[in-house]
Formats: structure tokens, C-alpha cells, sequence
């Protein structure tokens, strides 16, 4: 992920879950130490991320609209998912995922 793209996902998360994304949350969503975290972040949004950084933000970033359901997550496609019911169940994972962004952030 480059340093753009970094930025730009932290905005996307901020508008998902209705709160302002600091560097220091964005350290603590990558589960980087409390101390250097957000330095580690500013930095990142320069030259972009490591591999593994960036395999969490992926998954993260499906609690935005911006983002696609990644294949590996999308059960909502299949043909035991009726047609009509794939709306409701794509928003209630996104749903899902901001949950579990706030609750890594505590």
C-alpha cells in the first residue's frame, strides 16, 4: 500500500465509523506499539506500508464503502444467498467491520 493510499484509507475509515482517525489510531488498528506507533504511521504515509501492514489494512478497509469485499470474504455472491437478501448481508458485514475497527481502537 502506498503512502497516498494510507492516507487516503485512514480518511475512508474515519467518514465509515463517524470519528477522526489519528495516526496514533491507525498505529493501534496495524497493532504497532503505543510508543513510535504513530511515527511508524506518518512515515508509512510517505513511503507507503510493509507486506503485513497492509495485508490487516485491506481487511479493515471492507468497513468502507470505497473499498471492495475481498473474494476470500464475500459469501454474499454465492447461490445459497438469494439475489434479494445480498444488499442487506453486504451492508451487515460492512456493518461488522466498522464494529470491529472501533473495537480495536477501544
Amino acid at each position: 500500500m502506498t503512502g497516498p493510499e494510507l492516507k487516503q484509507l485512514r480518511a475512508d475509515l474515519s467518514d465509515a465509523i463517524g470519528k477522526k482517525l489519528t495516526a496514533a489510531d491507525m498505529a493501534k488498528l496495524c497493532g504497532l506499539p503505543a510508543t513510535g506507533g504513530a511515527d511508524t504511521i506518518r512515515r508509512w504515509e510517505v513511503k507507503g506500508t510493509t507486506a503485513a501492514a497492509t495485508k490487516v489494512l485491506r481487511v479493515l478497509a471492507m468497513a468502507s464503502e470505497r473499498y471492495p469485499i475481498m473474494d476470500s470474504f464475500n459469501v454474499f455472491d454465492r447461490h445459497t444467498v438469494h439475489e434479494k437478501d445480498r444488499p442487506a448481508r453486504r451492508a451487515e458485514f460492512r456493518e461488522q467491520m466498522r464494529e470491529e475497527v472501533r473495537r480495536r481502537l477501544g
